[in-house]
């Protein structure tokens, strides 16, 4: 049992899916951290100063105007994360996009090296040579 799950950890796919999902994770924290940092304050500036972080809905409990969102919770307020929630999507956005622009990326890449090769021309002689053998054959 231990040498079959060697030989499954050292083959080639699980390697790749490792590094793959260690990359990943760690592009994921840029990404979000690109979207927190950045993006959001520039969108919250754009519609007045607002951070989005911090808006959310009420649906039950009694909260003050102004209340931080996690205070809100911790109140027991029911509340729905609206900037929070804009947040997660903006990531999914940038993270689809950039690995659309991969995986095109790879195809292209995959394509120009899998192009089949032409057929290699037949041992007889050529077209050419053939009407050049049937022309001497006709003055004969």
């Amino acid at each position: 049992m231990l040498s079959e799950f060697k030989a499954f950890i050292l083959r080639g796919n699980v390697i790749d899916l490792a590094v793959g999902v260690i990359i990943g994770a760690a592009f994921g924290a840029i990404v979000k951290s690109l979207t927190d940092e950045i993006i959001m304050p520039v969108v919250g500036a754009i519609f007045g100063n607002i951070d989005f972080s911090a808006r959310y809905i009420v649906l039950s409990g009694e909260v003050a105007p102004g209340t931080p969102l996690a205070a809100a919770r911790e109140a027991g307020a029911n509340v729905i994360g609206l900037g929070a929630f804009a947040s997660v999507v903006i990531n999914f956005v940038i993270l689809a996009f950039i690995i659309f622009l991969m995986v095109r990326y790879v195809n292209k890449v995959t394509a120009q090296f899998a192009k089949p090769e032409e057929p290699a021309a037949p041992a007889g002689p050529t077209e050419i040579e053939l009407l050049a053998e049937i022309r001497d054959a006709l003055k004969k």
